[in-house]
Order: structure tokens, then C-alpha cells, then sequence
């Protein structure tokens, strides 16, 4: 199931008003609340009020109390996969109605109650989740389904959702006795709690670095500017953009070095407890339900079925990748030597992205600063809206005067081009802001489902940190920005094209280890000068992006592409060591795991004294499935050859693509999904070539 929702009730007369809910007069539903709208209603964003998430998630869970009771009530006998699992799918949609919006107002909202309610809300209904997931008469339903007629005679994606349903039984320990079950769901609350507490501290932490003057040469004039300080020094924050950039041009080592062991030791004293916490209570549950380690557990359903296959993808890529990657250091070397004149042998952390720029400036003659005039938010916006409009049939619309969570978000509706109709909705939230998610995700505000009255409209929020506009300059995008919002935005359209019937199959509902195919895949229209002269306009003259200058780029393109496929493979073997096998309460610590394993992979030596673990949020979210990013890349290469056979901008290939990967989301194994699309078995080649192997 998927993890986001919303709520909301309303205060009149210091009263709590409620109406009764006309579809099961037993639950009352508050009035006048922002989360809970009328069937493919638009949430009113900026009225959430404090309480209101709090009443909404109480009102679902009471009616998806209602709806359990009338699931259980049908004799076995007269069990039909209506009444039954689609049934059960409705109480997790009525679930996710609030969840969803809920979630990521815990993430993005301006007011820390509002945030903290919404985080709330997240915790309450993932352990209503795990007490549903053991709910033993449930269960006993589903299985005497199973055993009918009917359910011996499913096909396709039904068939399919049985199977993935009592595949999630056995997984909740549901061949153990009841006493053991227990033991299950009082883990699984738990990792919950410790899961949104490491995700906070995270999201909570804050930490500045003053520079002097000396210390930021290098870096462009609007950058100094907007973090001029009234006593002449210079305040770093930890965002990206502000991050990122001094990491990258800041002539002064020392500053560097100081910036990026902060940025290491982020949430440090509140998350490596946290962390231990987390790892022991998943070995604790893989114990209760009989599996050698969590890594086991979480493969089990996912398209690399076990652990051996795991660490086979990622120790041969290692061994492929390693020879690049040691072109790329030395290229690195040869000039960290000449400009300090000494005989360099480490490219030490903390250098890692400055002499990247070098490399690309000295060697491409590709500077990204000039690069960066080319990608104006708006311009790229746009020039991204044209691309995905035109592969996938549908037309954006902006909605005027949206009722959003901030000045700065953005709402659009999404249209079929052919048939004219409402497909769904989606927001922009680009900008950073204090105490707001601090990456870049997708996430759900609606899932997509056929209901009786017709397809639910999915929405997604996007949720971005790059650059904001300032009285220096517009908000201009380095070209990894560019990359990233293309890959986020197919996420987005993952979740809004979605056509599954269930919502437990739509959208992003896929293995995790297939989820960022599609958006690795529309990566690569930010390499392609077809696709890049739509949008790549200088944000002065508005002169497109001179061929010499695409040239260079497209040269650069591979530039470091061994060492930054090494921290891929880095990050995915950290995620994957720390959960089959290693025992927190051992003599050895994450942070030794953290040292041994980027010694041994990556050619950057660990910065002493940092814990880069602790705020490494996707061990907490992903867990044991990091590997899925260099995984799902494989298959995201090999769908983009059929672009790249037929057109990038080929509307038949991206309307097929529609169709066949978006649409369908889990209702069908992905392996399949992808013969489907490419009409053939799927390789590494062109994996491997997108590399410059």
C-alpha cells in the first residue's frame, strides 16, 4: 500500500460539527474539512486548519472500521472477488483519501502543528495498517475466497491481486501461531514510530556555516548576495542550492572541507540510535517470521526475488564500473597536481565535485555556470510540459487561483488530447523554505481507481528544492537540476496516467525495485539536443543553447560517470550490508560499515569523524532496497533504445509507452511489462553503453 493521505473536520461555535456520511449512516462525517472532498473533489489546501487532519484521519478509520464489518459479515460461501477484495481495496482507498494528503502536509506545510499533525496521522493509520494486515478474520475471508470457483477461474490483474494478497499474509506472519502474529504487529508499529522519527529529524535539522569573503571566491555574484550576512561574512545552509554549488565552486579547501563535514554529521546526535534502532527491530521481525535476514524478506517480492541476486547485480557492476571510474579520478588528479603543485594521489571527499567542474572547464572547455543560463525554471518547465505532452496524448492546464499549502506551489489539471477528458491533477512545489522536505519526490495526493461512480482522478504533488527566484536573478537550474525534475516528473506521470482498476495496482503501486524505471528513462531527454532546443534559452536573450555549447555537454556526458555510478553502487551495498546480516548491537558500528565500504568501493576515502548514515533518509524508506536505483536503471536504458530506434519525440512510441508501462502500473509483473514494450528479452546493453563502457 501506498503511503500518503489527508484529513479534516471543522470548529463552529467551539463545537465540532458533523454531517452523517449517506454511504454508511453509522460514521459521521466532519463538515467544512479541507481533506475530506466529494468524489474527484479538489482538496482546499489552505484551509487546513490545526485538528483537521486529526478528525479526518479518525473519521476514515472509523468508516474503514464499517467497511471490515460488512467484508466479514458475507457468509463464505457467498464470497465473490467484488465483495471481498475489491472490497478490501475501497477500505485502503478510504484510507489513502486522507493519508496521502495528510503525509504531505507533514512534509510541506508552513506551520509545525499543521506538520506534526500530519506525521501524526501518518503513525496512527500505519498501525491501523499493521492491525488490518493481522486481522485474522480477514484473513480467514480472503481464504475462503480463495478456495471458490471463482477465485480458482481469475485471470490477469485479479488473479494477480489474490496472489499478491496472500503472498502479504505469509509476509505478516500468518503461518505462525497467534502469539507469534502478536509479536509481528507490536514490531511493526514500532518501526513504524522509529521510522517517521528518523524521516523528522531529518527534515528538522538545520545547521549554517559562515564564510568569509576569501571563502566564497569562485562562486557566481547571486549566490554571495542572497547569503550576505550585515557583518560581511556568508551563510551556507545545508539545501542543495545552497549546498551543492559552494561544494562545487569554492576555491577554498578548507571551507569546503568544513561545509561538507556538517553536511555528514546531519541529525548525527539524534539518528544513529535511531538508525540501530531500526535495524534491530527488522532483524527481530525476519527472526518472528522465519527469514535468514531482512535483505531476504524484502527481495522476496521484488523483481531480484533474493539476496544472492542482489549482491551478484552489484558486485559485478562494481567490477565493470571500476576501471572508468579510475580513468575519472586520474583525470581529477592530474589537475588537483597542477594547481597545487604537488604529486596528488586522493581526490579527498570534499574535492570530489570541485575538480569534477575543473575537469569539465579545463578539459571540455564546458563551464556549468555558463550552462546555467540556459535553464531558466519557467523556461524548462515549459519546454518539459511540451515533451511529455507531446509523447503521452494529454495537455496541461494551470488552475487559476489554487488552493494550495504555500504562495509559491503551483496546480495543474491534466487532460486526454484525444477524448478531451479530465486524466487527473498535479502540484509544483519547486522552491526551498524552512523545515520543508528537503530532496526532491513525488508525492500521492489521490490514487487513481474505477469506483462506482467512475474513475477516481489520481494527483500527485511534486516536491522539488531547487533554486528560488531572487531580486538578483531568476531561479536558474544547473543541468543536474534539469535531470532531476524530468526523473521526478515521471514519477508524477506514473501516478496520474495510471488506468489500473485497483488502487493497490496503480500508479508508482509496483515493486520497488522496478518503481524508478520510468523515471530513469525520461532522463535522457535532457541529453538530446531534439528535445533540449525546445527549452534550453538563454534567460536573458533568449537565444537557444548554441550547438557548441550542446556539443560540449553531450561530450561531458560521461564525465565521471564510473565514479558516480561507484557512490550508486556504494549507497546500494551500505543499504543492503546493514540488513543481511550486520548486528547493531555487535562491536561494529554503521559508522565502520559507512568507512569500510566507501574505502573499498568508491575512490573518495570517508572524511574522519562524519556519519553521512544518519541523514541518509532512504534507510529508513527503502531498506534493503536501495539497490533498486542501479537496477531499475538497466531496464530504463533498455526501454529508452526504443526511443531512441524510433524518435524521441515519436508520439506513437510514447503513446505505446503510455499504454504499456504508465497505465498499467502493478497490474502486471514488470519483467513482463517490459517484453511487452520492447518486444523482445530484456539486456544490459544499452545500459552499459549509456555509461561510455
Amino acid at each position: 500500500m501506498n503511503k500518503n493521505v489527508l484529513f479534516i473536520g471543522i470548529i463552529a461555535i467551539g463545537v465540532i460539527l458533523f454531517v452523517y456520511n449517506q454511504e454508511n449512516p453509522q460514521v459521521r462525517k466532519p463538515i467544512s474539512n479541507p481533506l475530506l472532498t466529494e468524489f474527484n473533489g479538489v482538496h482546499d489546501f489552505a484551509a487546513i486548519k490545526p485538528g483537521h487532519i486529526k478528525r479526518a484521519t479518525r473519521y476514515v478509520l472509523e468508516s474503514a472500521d464499517r467497511m471490515l464489518d460488512d467484508i466479514l459479515q458475507n457468509p463464505d460461501q457467498s464470497r465473490t472477488f467484488e465483495n471481498t477484495l475489491v472490497a478490501i481495496d475501497d477500505l485502503y482507498a478510504k484510507i489513502e483519501s486522507v493519508w496521502s494528503p495528510g503525509y504531505l502536509m507533514g512534509y510541506t506545510h508552513t506551520e509545525k502543528v499543521i506538520r506534526d499533525e500530519g506525521l501524526e496521522s501518518s503513525r496512527t493509520i500505519q498501525k491501523y495498517l499493521t492491525d488490518l494486515s493481522l486481522n485474522e478474520d480477514l484473513y480467514n475471508a480472503v481464504v475462503a475466497f480463495s478456495r471458490t470457483s471463482e477465485a480458482i477461474g481469475l485471470s490477469g490483474y485479479k488473479k494477480k491481486y489474490l496472489e499478491d494478497t496472500m503472498l502479504d499474509y505469509k509476509r505478516s506472519g500468518f503461518e505462525l501461531p497467534k502469539e507469534e502474529r502478536d509479536k509481528v504487529k507490536t514490531i511493526f508499529n514500532e518501526l513504524s514510530d522509529l521510522g517517521i522519527a528518523f524521516s523528522k529529524n531529518i527534515s528538522d535539522f538545520q545547521d549554517t556555516l559562515y564564510v568569509t569573503e576569501a571563502e566564497v571566491e569562485g562562486l557566481p555574484e547571486s549566490y554571495k548576495q542572497e547569503r550576505l550576512q550585515a557583518d560581511g561574512r556568508y551563510a551556507i545552509d545545508m539545501p542543495y542550492p545552497s549546498y551543492v554549488p559552494f561544494m562545487e565552486f569554492s576555491e577554498s579547501d578548507g571551507a569546503r572541507e568544513q561545509l561538507q563535514f556538517k553536511y555528514k554529521n546531519r541529525a548525527k546526535e539524534s539518528n544513529l540510535s535511531v538508525l540501530d534502532d531500526i535495524i534491530s527491530k527488522r532483524r527481530e521481525l525476519v527472526e518472528v517470521l522465519g527469514y535468514s535476514s531482512y535483505a531476504e524478506y524484502r527481495t522476496e517480492d521484488r523483481m531480484a526475488k533474493n539476496p544472492e541476486n542482489v549482491w551478484n547485480f552489484e558486485n559485478d557492476l562494481k567490477q565493470q564500473v571500476r576501471p572508468k571510474g579510475q580513468l575519472d579520478v586520474n583525470e581529477m588528479l592530474k589537475i588537483k597536481s597542477k594547481r597545487t603543485g604537488t604529486e596528488a594521489t586522493v581526490i579527498e571527499p570534499w574535492e570530489a565535485g570541485f575538480y569534477f567542474n575543473k575537469v569539465l572547464k579545463e578539459n571540455y572547455d564546458l563551464d556549468p555556470e555558463e550552462v546555467r543560463q540556459y535553464f531558466e525554471f519557467h523556461n524548462v518547465t515549459q519546454g518539459l510540459f511540451t515533451i511529455y505532452q507531446q509523447l503521452f496524448g494529454v495537455w496541461f492546464k494551470e488552475v487559476e487561483n489554487p488552493s494550495v499549502w504555500h504562495e509559491d506551489v503551483l496546480m495543474y489539471e491534466v487532460y486526454d488530447r484525444d477524448s478531451r477528458n479530465l486524466i487527473g491533477r498535479f502540484y509544483l512545489d519547486m522552491f526551498p523554505r524552512p523545515n520543508k522536505y528537503g530532496h526532491a519526490a513525488a508525492f500521492s495526493v489521490t490514487m487513481g481507481k474505477m469506483t462506482d461512480n467512475g474513475y477516481q482522478k489520481p494527483a500527485t504533488a511534486l516536491v522539488c528544492n531547487f533554486p528560488k527566484p531572487s531580486e538578483f536573478q531568476p531561479s536558474l537550474l544547473t543541468h543536474d537540476n534539469v535531470e532531476t525534475y524530468f526523473h521526478e516528473f515521471g514519477h508524477l506521470v506514473h501516478g496520474v496516467l495510471t488506468e489500473a482498476s485497483l488502487m493497490s495496482h496503480a500508479g508508482t503501486s509496483v515493486p520497488r525495485d522496478f518503481v524508478e524505471a520510468p523515471s530513469q528513462m525520461l532522463e535522457n531527454w535532457v541529453w538530446q539536443k531534439e528535445s533540449l532546443s525546445l527549452f534550453a534559452k538563454h534567460y536573458e536573450t533568449g537565444d537557444v543553447i548554441p550547438d557548441e555549447l550542446l556539443n560540449k555537454m553531450i561530450a561531458a556526458k560521461n564525465v565521471n560517470s564510473g565514479t558516480r555510478t561507484l557512490q550508486q553502487i556504494f549507497y546500494g551495498v551500505l543499504d543492503f550490508t546493514l540488513h543481511d546480516g550486520f548486528d547493531p548491537a555487535g562491536e561494529t558500528s554503521t559508522t565502520d560499515i559507512v568507512n569500510k565500504l566507501q574505502n573499498e568501493i568508491t575512490f573518495y576515502p570517508m572524511q574522519k569523524g562524519t556519519h553521512m548514515q544518519a541523514a541518509f533518509g532512504h534507510l529508513n524508506g527503502y531498506g534493503a532496497a536501495y539497490y533498486g536505483y542501479m537496477w531499475s536503471k538497466v531496464f530504463a536504458q533498455d526501454m529508452f533504445s526504443v526511443f531512441e530506434e524510433n524518435g524521441i519525440m515519436d508520439a506513437e512510441t510514447g503513446r505505446r509507452y503510455r499504454d504499456v508501462i504508465l497505465g498499467k502500473g502493478g497490474t502486471k509483473d514488470p519483467l513482463d511489462l517490459v517484453r511487452e514494450f520492447l518486444g523482445r528479452e530484456p539486456n544490459s546493453e544499452a545500459f552499459t553503453r549509456s555509461l561510455g563502457l
